[in-house]
């Protein structure tokens, strides 16, 4: 380990390092909250700091290193910091779900993912911005502020684990707890030049599952030694989940060991789901890098379409179950709701529990078409993770600046480009990951790409994503000097 601590430092590496004891989890987590001090004004990526529970978490992980008979005997994270998503409860800290409508009483208890990392040795390193429900991909909002990209602090950094992805590319954060309904893993690891995994549906469980099973949990991080690792504790046969499977026959982070099965077949979708939208050219090199990678890898490229749905049917299918993902939080000001979630709640309110059961079942119907189609035709899918790059911060305003009466909606479909390649594996349940194998020379922003596996494969995801992170290297690319200069501007509100 460099003295002073790297910021940008792996969670593995910082856990080998305490494990060692070259260096103390007090250390650690001082580096982090001094670092949230400098950048955290301008860039909005917390929303929520308890640094006193989080020094004594920290001390107590200290003192447990002291006293242990055996460094064997400490859990895999021991020590490690990591921020919480703010829609997942923290017991004895608010959890406000992006909005101004809700509570800020402190929570009676963690929720069960929250326990995982816990138990995983992690220390809970405060609470991290999202929009408002988790319903939209950027976090500008009355409530939390406007959370910008430490890459551009006049672009979104994604989201709707907005704060998450600004943590960990700024280094206040080696790794954080994401969730993902529709892309929020994914579409802020693009953004910030991260690594985001989406598990396969049911493979990590919650209190609940949410929209149907669209939504699951996972974190973001620089690595995919740490996605792994995290994945392992997360990825834990849960006998009081609705479903759960068994315990993985092996630790993911053993597929890292060995290389990729040779010849893989590799599907390519470069056209939107969603027709007649565009794909910007820095999207399309994203993959176009990778494809190039995985030929000279001895991989083949398969000309085959995936069966996608016509437009209005996915549309649609998705929607009508993310109309309600704000169902289960609970208001104590409704009228603070802002307007696109009072829109989706009143159209979720106007369809009828026979039309949303049709709904569930056609759903289910479209998603094993796809599935079945992709099992039959590929190994693995390599997509742009957007269609665009990230936004000016604004964007979603901009067409109702002159409008008599605005379209409440608009956020939401001006949010399209951002979530369009990766809502549908929310729906088919498929494990995918985004990886920052681009960067864009005219505007200095990281580029993801989007892998997709068949469900349960996310061994066979890991194996190549470490392949091309060895072929194709991030890790050390760092936001630029230049714009954490512009972060001593503290951030503004909607």
């Amino acid at each position: 380990m460099r003295n002073p601590i790297d910021p940008f430092t792996s969670a593995v590496e910082l856990a080998a390092a305490v494990r060692r004891k070259e260096i103390s989890p007090v250390e650690i987590v001082d580096g982090c909250l001094a670092r949230m001090d400098a950048l955290d004004p301008g860039l909005n990526a917390f929303c929520h700091r308890a640094d006193d529970d989080v020094r004594k978490a920290a001390a107590a992980a200290a003192d447990a290193v002291v006293r242990a008979g055996s460094v064997e005997d400490l859990p895999p994270f021991h020590g490690v910091p990591l921020p919480v998503k703010d829609l997942a409860d923290v017991a004895g800290w608010p959890t406000t779900y992006g909005s101004a409508a809700t509570d800020r009483a402190p929570a009676a208890a963690s929720a069960p993912v929250v326990h995982r990392f816990v138990d995983a040795g992690f220390v809970p390193l405060g609470k991290t911005t999202t929009s408002e429900f988790g319903s939209v991909p950027f976090t500008e909002s009355p409530a939390l502020g406007i959370t910008r990209n430490p890459w551009d602090p006049d672009r979104t950094p994604g989201g709707s684990s907005s704060g998450a992805g600004v943590a960990v590319a700024s280094g206040m954060a080696p790794i954080a707890h994401a969730a993902d309904g529709g892309g929020s893993i994914r579409v802020p690891a693009s953004c910030n030049g991260l690594v985001g995994l989406k598990p396969t549906r049911g493979l990590v469980t919650d209190a609940v599952v949410e929209c149907e099973g669209l939504g699951v949990n996972g974190v973001l991080t620089r690595t995919v030694a740490d996605s792994a690792a995290a994945l392992d504790v997360l990825a834990r046969h849960d006998p009081a989940a609705w479903w759960s499977p068994p315990a993985p026959r092996r630790p993911f982070v053993d597929a890292l060991t060995t290389a990729p099965p040779a010849g893989l077949r590799i599907g390519v979708l470069v056209d939107p789901p969603i027709a007649g939208m565009d794909v910007d050219p820095a999207c399309l090199a994203a993959v176009d890098t990778t494809l190039r990678a995985l030929e000279a890898a001895g991989h083949h490229v398969v000309d085959v379409p995936l069966p996608l749905p016509p437009t209005d049917e996915l549309i649609e299918t998705f929607t009508t179950i993310w109309n309600i993902a704000a169902a289960g939080v609970p208001l104590t000001d409704p009228d603070r709701v802002e307007p696109h979630n009072r829109a989706l709640r009143e159209a979720a309110h106007a369809v009828g529990s026979w039309s949303y059961a049709q709904a569930v079942h056609r759903t289910q119907h479209l998603s094993r078409r796809v599935v079945e189609g992709f099992v039959g035709s590929f190994d693995l899918l390599v997509t742009p993770t957007m269609a665009c790059l990230p936004p000016p911060v604004g964007f979603w305003r901009t067409s109702d600046a002159a409008a008599s009466a605005p379209d409440p909606l608009a956020p939401v479909r001006r949010s399209y480009p951002l979530a369009v390649f990766t809502s549908l594996f929310n729906v088919t349940g498929q494990p995918a990951v985004s990886l920052p194998v681009h960067h864009d020379d005219a505007t200095g922003l990281p580029v993801g790409v989007q892998l997709v596996a068949a469900p349960w494969r996310e061994d066979l995801l890991l194996q190549v994503s470490r392949a091309l992170e060895l072929t194709l290297p991030w890790a050390d690319r760092r936001p630029p000097a230049s714009a954490a200069r512009r972060l001593g501007t503290p951030n503004s509100s909607v």
